[in-house]
């Protein structure tokens, strides 16, 4: 079979399983998501959404979170992990955003990247599902199917990253990358992968040990 027929197939199952894929981390802006998103690491998305509605309550703006004492935010965020290291960067970067940006996120990956506890998975999410711009964030679930499927070796993100956006259409990028994270948590999870009942896996995927 040749490749690109493996990734047309692929992808009519994951529209067709997944047509209109939803954000999974609740947010109501810009800011709201890349705070949001800031805490999924390392994190579930169900944790995280369970804690930002505290958090927002706190401050859900740059300017206010600027503010915020370093150690409160912490204590909201402590159920996430790595509250330290992460209740810096927010307040960091919020005090960044007001500082240079006028409290504005920015829309490009090389300003965004700049901030704190902010790397390229991260931007890649802000810059895909808060503007629009075609990015393909591959957090763990991406880069496990990326192997499975053999669409990518499994040498680093970056590669996996590089291979995915090489082989699918820029346009289908974003929603591209929503309808495998939910595909992965459903039909094709790390452990306890049964081959027979995921519908991609069992037809396209690589022979051999998963």
């Amino acid at each position: 079979m040749k490749k690109q027929d493996k990734v047309e197939g692929i992808h009519k199952i994951l529209d067709k399983i997944y047509p209109n894929p939803p954000v999974p981390l609740n947010h109501q802006n810009p800011y709201t998501l890349l705070i949001a998103v800031l805490l999924s690491a390392r994190c579930t998305d169900k944790k995280v959404n369970e804690v930002t509605p505290d958090l927002f309550n706190l401050a859900d703006n740059p300017n206010d979170m600027a503010k915020k004492n370093v150690n409160k935010v912490r204590k909201i965020v402590k159920p996430c992990g790595l509250s330290p290291q992460k209740s810096k960067a927010i307040v960091g970067l919020s005090k960044i955003l007001v500082d240079k940006y006028d409290g504005v996120v920015p829309r490009n990956f090389e300003e965004l990247e700049e901030l704190p506890g902010v790397g390229h998975k991260t931007a890649s999410v802000v810059m895909s599902q808060a503007f629009g711009v075609p990015a393909f964030p591959v957090d763990t679930h991406i880069h496990r199917l990326a192997w499975r499927w053999a669409l990518s070796n499994r040498k680093s993100v970056e590669k996996t990253e590089k291979d995915l956006k090489r082989l699918f259409p820029e346009g289908s990028w974003n929603k591209l990358h929503l309808q495998m994270i939910y595909y992965g948590r459903e039909y094709c999870p790390a452990i306890s992968h049964i081959l027979n009942e995921c519908p991609i896996c069992s037809k396209y995927g690589r022979k051999g040990p998963l």
